[in-house]
């Protein structure tokens, strides 16, 4: 499974790697991160084609805020376009927290407990962690 770390929190989104590699999770599950410029993604793209582009190419979303008030806002267009089949977009909570190591461990386990029961998260929408 491919998480797309937000833009604006890929330092955070190498911190919970970190945690996920440091706990032994990496090791158990084929979980890969990538950043919008490995992925080819503008750091421009609307909120919408950042949700269309991970639903198309079946990755989870990472993100700590996209809840803008537009049409293109990521709760309108969850809102619009999410299906029983969609893929759950994971926020967390509180990035700011991701220094704190208990904070991040929490949050690497509620990740991986959401991974292995993901099929059960599909049509939820929006996810948060820990």
């Amino acid at each position: 499974m491919t998480f797309l770390a937000d833009h604006n929190i890929e330092g955070q989104a190498a911190l919970l790697w970190e945690a996920l590699n440091r706990e032994g999770w990496l090791e158990l599950f084929p979980l890969r991160l990538e950043t919008f410029a490995r992925v080819g993604l503008s750091l421009e793209s609307s909120d919408r084609a950042v949700w269309r582009f991970v639903q198309e190419r079946g990755m989870i979303l990472l993100t700590d805020n996209r809840n803008r008030e537009d049409d293109d806002s990521l709760e309108q267009t969850i809102a619009a376009e999410n299906t029983p089949s969609s893929l759950p977009v994971l926020t967390i909570c509180n990035a700011r927290r991701m220094v704190e190591r208990d904070y991040r461990d929490r949050c690497a386990t509620r990740l991986c407990e959401l991974f292995l029961d993901l099929d059960n998260y599909r049509g939820t929408g929006r996810l948060f962690i820990p």
